[in-house]
């Protein structure tokens, strides 16, 4: 109680009302409060912790590195091994002829480098986003959050940037809004934080046709899809469209702090001009995230993570679709989104779920749908328990 309430004095708060639950360690697909109670972890850090929580290769990788080196100097001035080998491994993955990653510190300033590069490299000054969409909470990320259900949000920090507009993901007829003044177009490939709404492939795809024949970049926010979270490396490779631009975070950093940039070399060459220093980060691309980000992206691979997550996504979907009090499932991978309907449903259903002990969250744009995304690595055994304690809740409503 003690520490919960030095948390609420001393810690900068994001809003009135936070889950206080204390953490004394996590493991796998599970963390633990000093008590000893044991979570079900179904957010992973919102789709963070892809590896599960101490997973031992990232451990290691990560002391191993802290004990080599940590800061040196400042991002771009250094060879440093981790950011070398994982540039080139996350190369050899990524769609097309995406060749270049340019390390940054989180998914918001990802969010923001993306939003230059388009407007350095094409020249140009208006920026489109989708209706529904959620990149981050800086200035620039904030500006491309789709109106109406970010605004809320907006309001009270305007002035944001000028020449924004939105559109209406899967949409065709508001693709003719894009045009030779566009610099770039912001997509989630899968809407997050507007509860699960997957892509039309042939809107994605008519998307990219739009872009190409403007002349405008097309990016591509794989911050919370990335990683192998939707059955696939990359959500891009999954729906079958390239990109100019990959926004990277969350899961890329393996549990650490870390942010990518990832296009075609000659793209990137844009920051090094007119001026030089387009972009500057003291701590981009850290030795010791990057060898994290490197040992995660290592274990996905090597263990075929990444090709057991739709049978394990299916297997959360067919459970809870059987129960009564669910109207929808939205899913794509290890992503789910379990429509309720009613916002005071969900709400009650997370206290309910603290009780039987599992976490979960709703969406920032959807608060009648919950949240399953555990760490990719969860067990089918683990699943069929979880299936059960949900069920559990979902019986008590």
């Amino acid at each position: 109680m003690i520490l919960r309430k030095q948390f609420l004095e001393h810690v900068g708060q994001t809003s009135p009302s936070p889950m206080l639950v204390e953490v004394e360690r996590a493991e796998g697909s599970f963390f633990y409060t000093p008590e000893g109670k044991r979570y079900f972890d179904l957010v992973a850090g919102v789709s963070v912790s892809n590896v599960g929580h101490a997973n031992p290769a990232v451990v290691r990788a990560v002391q191993q590195q802290a004990a080599d080196y940590m800061h040196v100097m400042v991002y771009g001035e250094m060879v440093e091994r981790p950011q070398v080998e994982y540039a080139r491994r996350i190369a050899e993955l990524l769609p097309g002829d995406i060749d270049c990653v340019y390390f940054v510190n989180s998914g918001a300033e990802a969010v923001e480098v993306a939003l230059k590069l388009a407007k350095r490299y094409t020249g140009r000054t208006e920026l489109i986003s989708m209706k529904r969409a959620y990149h981050g909470s800086t200035h620039g990320a904030m500006s491309m959050m789709g109106a109406p259900e970010g605004e809320e949000w907006k309001a009270e920090f305007r002035p944001l940037l000028p020449d924004v507009r939105s559109i209406r993901f899967n949409e065709f007829d508001d693709l003719k809004l894009i045009t030779e003044r566009t610099a770039g177009v912001l997509c989630e490939v899968v809407q997050g934080e507007a509860g699960v709404r997957l892509p039309n492939t042939e809107w994605l795809k008519a998307l990219r046709a739009r872009c190409t024949e403007v002349g405008a970049m097309l990016i591509f926010d794989e911050i919370q899809t990335g990683m192998g979270r939707t059955g696939e490396m990359f959500a891009a490779t999954k729906y079958g469209v390239t990109p100019d631009i990959v926004c990277l975070a969350k899961a890329f950093g393996g549990g650490m702090p870390l942010g990518g940039v990832a296009s075609r070399r000659d793209t990137l060459n844009a920051f090094t001009n007119n001026p030089c220093l387009g972009h500057i980060t003291t701590f981009g691309g850290h030795p010791v995230c990057c060898a994290a980000g490197l040992a995660a992206l290592n274990y996905l691979v090597d263990n075929h993570v990444v090709e057991g997550v739709e049978h394990k996504g299916a297997m959360f979907e067919e459970s809870v679709r059987q129960h009564p009090r669910v109207l929808e499932v939205r899913r794509s991978g290890l992503l789910l989104a379990v429509e309720l309907g009613k916002a005071e449903y969900l709400y009650k259903l997370m206290d309910l779920f603290k009780e039987v002990g599992i976490m979960s969250d709703w969406f920032l744009y959807c608060d009648t749908a919950f949240r399953i995304s555990p760490p990719l690595t969860i067990t089918e055994p683990e699943i069929e328990e979880c299936c059960k304690l949900i069920h559990t809740a979902l019986d008590r409503l």
